[in-house]
């Protein structure tokens, strides 16, 4: 699975409805989908959350459940030992 780490703006207006739909119908994820965490600036603006996906059009698939409410930054993101592990294979090809 790939990682991401997600900002989701919210829409002007929308803070209210995004709860509401979030508590009604939970964060509505396709299989192949996983809520890592998530993190929300204290004026409910934006939110910051890290989510794993077998396949980016299954991201998609989630985005589409929001897009109405919430504009999205998506950021495939690597753990610190995956860009270890990374910038060594590159070191070692250029050696």
């Amino acid at each position: 699975m790939e990682t991401y780490m997600i900002i989701e703006h919210y829409k002007p207006g929308k803070t209210e409805e995004i709860y509401n739909r979030l508590s009604e119908k939970g964060r509505m994820l396709p299989d192949g989908v996983e809520f890592v965490n998530s993190w929300i600036e204290d004026n409910l603006q934006k939110c910051y959350q890290v989510m794993k996906s077998e396949t980016p059009e299954k991201l998609d698939e989630w985005i589409n459940n929001w897009k109405d409410l919430v504009d999205f930054e998506i950021i495939r993101v690597l753990s610190s030992q995956e860009a270890n592990e990374k910038a060594g294979a590159l070191k070692d090809r250029d050696a």
